[in-house]
Parts: C-alpha cells; structure tokens; sequence
C-alpha cells in the first residue's frame, strides 16, 4: 500500500548513478478503495430495504404493478386488523387524525399518501380514513398491496 522505489533504466547496466537512478514511486494503489467502496455498496443495498416501514399489516394481494420511488420519504398510514391508526409508525387517535394530517401537510411539498390496510378491515373503516385524509389536506392517496393476488381477466 506504501511507495515504493522504482529503478530508472534498464537492469543489465553495470555503471552504478549513485542515488539519482533510484526514484520514488508516485502512483496510488487504488484497490484497496476500490474494495472499501464495494463493501459499502453491498452494505447499503442490503440495509435499505430495511429501512421501510415496519408495521405488521397483511395487505390485501392484487395484480397492479408497483408504483415508481419519489424523492422524499413517502407519508404511510396504516389501519393494523384491530383498528389503531398509525401515521408511519406512530399510534394516532381518530378523533386527533385530521388535525395532526393538516399539521404534516403544511410541512410536506407532496401532497401524496400511502394507505396501508390489513385486509381484514372492513371498507367502512378504510373509507373513513381516506375522508381523513383528505381533510387533512392529502388529495393524492395511494393504496398499498401486496403484488401476486389473482388478475380479473382469467389469466
């Protein structure tokens, strides 16, 4: 990893140029970086999906394809099979739903809101929390599903 000295001309030569023949090495050996930098790739690619929101919901399976990733962190609420709301992993009351909604969305650029529901919760209650959050000022509201459920068309 350190320098090393390179000898300047060929090695047959038998006249000896004192210390003005023997030059220090200036490259940089950039392996060991280039090492370090992929280590930290692997790294991150494994920590980051991690890094979602880990409410245990059983979401409802459908056909539709994943939405594209947006720059900033996407707002999540989700209704648990035994009825609490949650504003990414925060227990909200429903009473202090919209309030703390409108609080958030004078913060926010993006006005969009993923709705994660357990698939056991009536539709009563989901439409409730949408009316929510569009009182709360979200009117782009986005609801999560897991990929694999059967497709409509008979395929």
């Amino acid at each position: 990893m350190g320098a090393g000295v390179m000898k300047k001309g060929g090695g047959g030569s038998r006249r000896r140029r004192g210390r003005r023949g023997a030059q220090p090495m200036s490259e940089i050996n950039v392996t060991p970086f280039v090492d370090v930098m992929l280590v930290l790739l692997i790294i991150f690619m494994v920590a980051a999906p991690l890094l979602t929101v880990g409410v245990p919901v059983e979401l409802p399976k459908t056909a539709a394809q994943a939405l594209p990733q947006e720059t900033e962190e996407p707002l999540t609420v989700s209704i648990t099979a035994e009825g609490a709301v949650l504003i990414q992993s925060t227990e909200v009351a429903r009473d202090a739903l919209v309030g703390r909604l409108r609080a958030i969305a004078a913060e926010r650029a993006d006005d969009r809101v993923y709705l994660r529901a357990d698939g056991s919760v009536p539709y009563n209650e989901v439409a409730q929390i949408m009316g929510a959050l569009n009182a709360g000022g979200f009117s782009s509201i986005g609801l999560v599903t897991d990929v694999g459920g059967p497709a409509l068309n008979g395929e």
